[in-house]
């Protein structure tokens, strides 16, 4: 069954330590207006490989953050489903698949590990005293004990600030959708009097396991039969550019049309495979899942421009994704807007 108490907890870190032993875990400290919490971030894998996928983007930005933006400190339930906050690495197009990389949790030599890239912004945070974290996960806690990593009572806190689906073996069990771990850092803009000399910034770090698998049920989060990942092999490098399997790739969007947008709005998608692909029964999904059937082919190195109906996928101005879908019901390609970027350019992007 998926993980109990998955939500989001907004705080102020005050400390952080370093994963060490047999299941090292690197240990954060932060309050929120009340209550301490300690967050508990995965730095290596039980099994093997013992190194984990990572992707760090110190330049985030994605339709999520202006919700997180106005919640208050402290933690949120979060429903697994899409068009909130849920994180889901596989569906919530929150980064290029392809950029994650292997990274050990203790290696000889300073800033080359995954403990080390932790401390290192994790401390920027620490000695920016308007920083804040916000941590992705399942919630533990409150128990009578003192925490055993700083001390503080209640001991409560959150983990599984990693990918939560796709996984193997006993792991499989606590998989589902729209459930995924993460942690975004968030530092407030510096003013010079009245001028703004840099803006706000926010720093992702998405964590999965290298045995998990990037094809997921919509309903359950297991691998689908035939995509899951053999026992300790990495698929790092593999064609996925945006998390899906790349034989076509969406290249631009006109997501606020002149006049009313429902029947207007545009979506184009290129082949970059070498052969013509059968489009029927391939779809444009939007961030509720809605979606436009497609129809007709594709011709190898051809793009096309298809049209929404308006009665199917539709894309907010506010942000949000636009993923496309194979018959099987395999993400082929996805993508996120903002709505600043809908502003930009009379609403037409290129991706």
């Amino acid at each position: 069954m998926p993980i109990q108490r998955y939500g989001v907890l907004k705080a102020r870190p005050i400390a952080g330590r370093q994963g060490r032993g047999r299941t090292p875990h690197f240990h954060i400290h932060a309050v929120d207006s009340a209550e301490d919490y300690r967050i508990a971030v995965n730095v290596k894998s039980r099994s093997w490989p013992s190194e984990l996928l990572y992707l760090l983007d110190d330049r985030f930005d994605h339709p999520i953050l202006e919700g997180l933006r106005e919640l208050p400190l402290g933690f949120r339930g979060l429903q697994p489903k899409p068009g909130g906050q849920a994180l889901d690495f596989v569906r919530g197009n929150l980064f290029e698949r392809r950029h994650m990389r292997a990274l050990a949790h203790d290696v000889p030599g300073p800033d080359n590990d995954l403990n080390e890239l932790l401390d290192l912004w994790v401390g920027r945070a620490l000695r920016d005293e308007g920083a804040l974290l916000y941590v992705f996960g399942e919630r533990f806690g409150p128990e009578h004990d003192p925490d055993p990593h700083f001390g503080f009572r209640p001991a409560t806190g959150m983990h599984r600030v990693h990918m939560n689906q796709g996984s193997r073996d006993c792991w499989s069990r606590d998989d589902g959708p729209w459930q995924d771990g993460g942690l975004l850092l968030w530092f407030p803009p510096v003013h010079r009097g009245d001028n703004v000399v840099l803006r706000e910034r926010w720093v992702a770090l998405f964590l999965a396991f290298q045995s998990q698998a990037w094809h997921t049920d919509d309903g359950s989060g297991r691998a689908l039969s035939g995509h899951a990942p053999e026992p300790g092999a990495s698929s790092e490098g593999e064609d996925q550019p945006r998390g899906g399997h790349g034989r076509v790739r969406l290249v631009g969007a006109v997501i606020n049309p002149a006049g009313h947008d429902p029947g207007r709005e545009q979506v184009t998608i290129h082949n970059i495979g070498r052969s013509r692909i059968d489009l029927r029964g391939w779809s444009i999904r939007d961030i509720n899942k809605h979606a436009d059937t497609l129809s007709g082919s594709l011709s190898a190195g051809a793009t096309t421009t298809v049209t929404l109906t308006g009665e199917g996928a539709q894309l907010s101005n506010d942000g949000g994704l636009i993923s496309i879908v194979d018959p099987d019901g395999i993400k082929v390609d996805g993508v996120s807007y903002t709505r600043a970027q809908t502003r930009r350019g009379g609403g037409r992007l290129v991706f």
